[in-house]
This record gives C-alpha cells, sequence and structure tokens, in this order.
C-alpha cells in the first residue's frame, strides 16, 4: 500500500477544483452538502493515481464532509477490487462498504463500487445481504442492492443471476427514482445473458413497473415486443 495519505488525495482533488461545475454536481446532492466542482474525469484520474491508498485512509476520505473525496473514496475501493486480491482483502472492502454506507449519498457512489465492491465478493455465496439491503428505509441501500447485481449479470453463475432477478422482483415497483431506474438498468443487462428470463420477469411485472423502469429494461428488444410492454 501507499505511503499517501487521504489529505493528499483532498489536496490533490482542490488542485483540479472547477467551481463551473458546481452547479451541475449539486442537482444530485442534499441542498446542505458540501462539495467542491470539478470534472469527473479529473475526479476518477485523482482517484486511480492514489488507488493503492492504505485502508487506513479510505476511512478519513470517507469521513470527509464533501461529496468529492467521498466519491474519490468509492473510486479508490472498486479499482482495488479490480485488481487480483485475496479473499480477504475482498471481504475487507465489502464490509467497509457496507458499514460505511451512511457516507454514500449520491447514487453515482453506488454505481462506482457496488457491482465489483459488493457484487464480485457476493458472486458464488449467499445472496441474503442483498435482500437485506433490498428491505432496507434509505433508497440508496436499496439501490445498492440491484446494482450489486450487475456484476452476477455480467460475470456470475446461473444462481448468481437468478438472485439478481429475484432483487429486480422485490424492488420492481419500487416508487424511488434512484431505486426503480437501477432495476432497469439490471434487467437490460440480464436480458443480454438470458432474454428469456428477461421476457418472463416482464411477462409477470412489466404493468406494475415505473415506466422508466420499464423503458430501460426493454431498450435492447425489438421494436414490436417494447410497444407489447409498454401498452401493458
Amino acid at each position: 500500500m501507499s505511503d499517501r495519505s487521504a489529505a493528499d488525495v483532498v489536496a490533490a482533488l482542490l488542485r483540479v477544483q472547477d467551481t463551473d461545475q458546481l452547479a451541475s454536481i449539486r442537482k444530485r446532492l442534499a441542498p446542505d452538502e458540501d462539495a467542491f466542482g470539478m470534472r469527473m474525469r479529473d475526479l476518477f484520474d485523482v482517484a486511480k493515481a492514489h488507488a493503492d491508498l492504505d485502508h487506513a485512509e479510505i476511512e478519513r476520505l470517507l469521513d470527509h464532509p464533501a461529496y468529492e473525496p467521498r466519491l474519490a473514496a468509492l473510486c479508490i475501493l472498486d479499482f482495488q477490487a479490480r485488481k487480483p486480491i485475496t479473499d480477504n482483502q475482498r471481504e475487507r472492502l465489502y464490509q467497509t462498504y457496507l458499514d460505511r454506507h451512511d457516507r454514500i449519498t449520491t447514487w453515482d457512489m453506488v454505481d462506482r463500487s457496488a457491482p465489483r465492491v459488493v457484487g464480485r465478493h457476493l458472486a458464488g455465496r449467499s445472496s441474503r445481504p442483498l435482500y437485506e439491503l433490498a428491505e432496507a428505509a434509505e433508497p440508496l441501500r436499496r439501490r445498492t442492492a440491484i446494482t450489486a447485481t450487475l456484476y452476477h449479470a455480467r460475470y456470475g453463475t446461473d444462481e448468481d443471476l437468478a438472485d439478481g432477478f429475484g432483487i429486480a422482483d422485490r424492488l420492481a415497483a419500487d416508487p424511488e427514482p434512484v431505486v426503480h431506474n437501477a432495476v432497469g438498468i439490471f434487467l437490460k443487462h440480464a436480458g443480454t445473458r438470458d432474454p428469456e428470463a428477461l421476457l418472463q420477469f416482464l411477462d409477470a411485472h412489466a404493468a406494475a413497473m415505473q415506466r422508466p423502469a420499464l423503458r430501460l429494461a426493454i431498450a435492447k428488444l425489438d421494436p414490436t415486443t417494447r410497444t407489447r410492454y409498454l401498452r401493458s
């Protein structure tokens, strides 16, 4: 691991601060949430340059009040989860994500890290943690549940994929856009892997699904089939 610190990451982020980006970023933040303002490409470059950051320093980044250091921390968890690491190291990344979920305050923090930090760790294991997240009161925890299964849709076993559809079943009619949009994204990718399973899911749930989620789910289907489900 690196001898660099969370303070080094924050300093690097401030060097690429661009306040012209702040108005766009604020659209996905709570009204009182602190932010620097910067291009996401620059944030990802800083995170990648610090991908070997020590675990304790990642925890310190997650403690930061501003959006960008916390997103950088989640990016670093993701970069580390992509490496060939031990099961114990992967477990630690996963547990950090769950233990510090209260520091995840935006949908992009979930999307950046949940598939490989959570989904990859749980692939081939019990899906119970995902079902527990799917029952959580907080919408972003429910988004984690379904977004983690994107890893299952692409790389998991048939049993992992079935678990993904099971989570989608729980969340298909979720009223929160941050949740049901993620369901639609999962279904779109899962349908590439198993088209018949997607059609069976849609036959059962299309009528109850939120329209934005349904449109995402059917995006790769042929026009006739898309029209049939949209009229359901």
